[in-house]
């Protein structure tokens, strides 16, 4: 079994090499931006189709989850938080197409993920604080703190890539064993239970990311 730190270069765009799970992110990207557009081209009012009131309902959903963690209006950050949960419930579920290695057991794609927060987060903080406020914030509750706070703003995020990479990277790996091992349809209940876990481990980190902009927004978090 090939290490899952080296990804298989597939081509290369000039100098650029494409990986396998570049390719696989590219696909389920136009794979969900499909999915977006055919749901919400012909929104109705009174005769809701099946996909237009389970998109509804997954708004509401994450709205509500916005709500209680980040305490603020969810407008601004639903855009973000439905499409971090999107991606990795649907990139952890690709471990279920045969042939189709999931792009969240790559430790780039994690790690890109990891990254939107930490950047995100340092935009929730400077726009609800100023420059200055932001900066004040890991200076509390005194200046002792500051590189202890800096360090946590790093392993967090790092923690963030790491937990995700590894819990996919191991449903992968059992799914994988068990099948060389026992045949096509013994892996079958780890394969449910791999969706449960995609489920689970898309929440974790969606709520993950709404507790750390929710950290920088208020200053008293």
């Amino acid at each position: 079994m090939k290490s899952p730190l080296v990804s298989e270069v597939l081509f290369h765009i000039g100098p650029v090499a494409i990986g396998h799970q570049v390719a696989a992110t590219w696909v389920l990207m136009v794979a969900l931006s499909l999915l977006c557009y055919f749901g919400t081209r012909r929104l109705e009012v009174e005769a809701l189709g099946h996909l237009q009131v389970l998109f509804e309902a997954f708004v509401e959903t994450v709205q509500s989850q916005i709500r209680d963690t980040i305490k603020c209006e969810p407008r601004r950050f639903l855009p973000l938080i439905a499409t971090l949960f999107l991606f990795i419930f649907f990139a952890n579920l690709s471990s279920l197409v045969p042939g189709f290695e999931p792009p969240t057991a790559s430790i780039e794609t994690d790690a890109a993920l990891a990254l939107i927060v930490f950047c995100s987060v340092i935009v929730e903080g400077l726009r609800a604080h100023g420059l200055l406020g932001y900066l004040r914030t890991f200076a509390s509750p005194s200046w002792v703190m500051i590189p202890l706070n800096l360090l946590e703003q790093l392993t967090r995020t790092f923690s963030l890539m790491v937990r995700l990479f590894g819990n996919v990277m191991s449903g992968v790996f059992v799914i994988a064993v068990v099948l060389s091992l026992a045949g096509l349809f013994v892996p079958i209940p780890f394969m449910a239970l791999d969706l449960l876990t995609s489920a689970i481990q898309a929440y974790i980190f969606t709520v993950l990311a709404m507790v750390f902009i929710g950290a920088a927004v208020h200053e008293d978090s």
